[in-house]
């Protein structure tokens, strides 16, 4: 595909990388010098140094041939302007990032919809949703959901001594043969394996399952873990990401959230029916303490400022709080986050980069999810009649060694693949790749 991307910040940069590993042509316009060397530097792309609403520079970027526009600036009027320019020039498929939640308001007179873009990305909902998601799955790192929720991708941090550990994965599976789970991932340290039935877990390793929801409280007590119950939670950052996630909460839990600002204050305390909002220094083990955190059950820090959520949450850590979950803006943290003791964050940019992925590769691929720290991808597909997948066993399949299936769903019925197991047409399969294998992978599904 002939693609062209506006803004090489984090998520137009992440969002190259990524594409380029499936050798789509890239064309990236950036106006920010410092961008644009990075991004030039950085990727396997056409650079320009230039506005993205220039008629001249698009066009020197091929949008007459372009298969599809992604516009992720800081700007939400330059990302809706050259995605409308885009559909001028015929191009088939225009995505646009936006800060302003009215432009995804169905009621608004102007939203986005209206001037003919075919997706319209608000990363602070999303942040919001994934938040929410992972503070019900208390006792994980990282969750997913695939098959319409039936089938979960579960990240579990090992931090305590465990039966389980070094022993070789084939003879766990063989131990607890009375419920259905894959090992799809181990991250040690800072490096992500798909693993063989010959690895074996360790201490502090990050690992990933894919299994039948049902089954999530088997692996949680296989591994060591609680899921604590959740009814008093502590939010640090009333912006939209914050105002979003104590909305949603709100209904079901007990919520006080801190904003610093007394202006936002004001408007969270008018726009929310049952939190209750504080107007302080989150960064303040004084005010926390008064505020009660030591009987929260949940602390979730999303303030636009990287070190003041980290530190905030080691603070929360430190007064035991059971579950800790942090939004990282900067890429660079992710690697230490989990090893200085925080149960789990989320990345706004990713999880962008995550829903702009998946519209792209709509067709047998359902789904895509990246995890933050991880160098693989959890990919959803269903298999198409006729394709290679569906005509031979799996043991005689040639699949990539950096690709793993960890579950399918068969009508209503969830299962683990063995290697005597034949994918039908119409299965959903859910399988954990590095970036150079999916494109191999999406072949077999085809």
């Amino acid at each position: 595909m002939h693609i062209i991307i506006i803004g090489a910040g984090d998520v137009g940069y992440n969002l190259a990388k990524l594409l380029s590993y499936e050798r789509h042509d890239i064309f990236i316009i950036e106006n920010d010098p410092e961008k644009f060397a990075h991004a030039a530097d950085g990727l396997d792309a056409q650079v320009y140094l230039a506005s993205g609403t220039s008629f001249k520079v698009l066009e020197k970027a091929g949008i007459k041939d372009a298969d599809m526009l992604v516009s992720v600036t800081n700007s939400d009027e330059v990302n809706l302007l050259a995605a409308i320019m885009a559909k001028q020039y015929g191009v088939n498929k225009t995505v646009a990032r936006v800060k302003n939640i009215e432009f995804i308001d169905e009621k608004s007179p102007i939203n986005a919809e209206k001037f003919d873009i075919d997706l319209i990305i608000h990363p602070e909902s999303e942040t919001a949703e994934g938040t929410v998601a992972l503070l019900k799955q208390s006792a994980a790192t990282d969750i997913l959901e695939f098959a319409d929720g039936k089938i979960i991708l579960m990240g579990i941090q090992l931090d305590i001594e465990l039966p389980i550990l070094r022993k070789p994965l084939h003879e766990l599976a063989e131990t607890f043969h009375d419920f259905p789970f894959r090992t799809v991932a181990i991250q040690r340290k800072e490096l992500t394996k798909i693993p063989g039935g010959n690895d074996m877990f360790m201490r502090n390793d990050r690992i990933f399952i894919v299994l039948p929801r049902e089954h999530a409280k088997d692996v949680i007590k296989l591994t060591g873990k609680e899921d604590v119950k959740i009814e008093n939670v502590m939010i640090l950052g009333g912006g939209q990401t914050g105002f979003l996630i104590a909305r949603q909460l709100e209904k079901d839990y007990n919520v006080k959230i801190i904003e610093s600002n007394a202006d936002k204050s004001i408007r969270l305390a008018e726009q929310l029916k049952k939190s209750l909002v504080i107007k302080g220094d989150g960064r303040d083990i004084n005010l926390l303490a008064l505020e009660g955190i030591i009987d929260m059950d949940a602390f979730i820090a999303v303030t636009g400022d990287d070190e003041t959520n980290i530190v905030s949450c080691l603070m929360a850590k430190h007064l035991q709080v059971p579950k800790i979950i942090s939004l990282i803006n900067k890429a660079d943290y992710t690697p230490i986050i989990p090893t200085i003791g925080i149960d789990a964050y989320i990345s706004k940019q990713l999880l962008t980069v995550n829903s702009i992925v998946k519209f792209i590769r709509r067709g047998s691929v359902v789904s895509v999810a990246s995890i933050p720290g991880i160098s693989a991808e959890a990919i959803e597909l269903i298999a198409n009649v006729g394709s290679k997948i569906t005509k031979k066993p799996l043991s005689e399949q040639k699949l990539p060694k950096d690709a793993i299936l960890g579950a399918v769903m068969r009508g209503d019925d969830v299962f683990v693949p063995i290697g005597a197991t034949k994918i039908k047409a119409g299965d959903k399969v859910v399988l954990f790749a590095m970036p150079s294998a999916i494109s191999e992978v999406e072949k077999l599904f085809t």
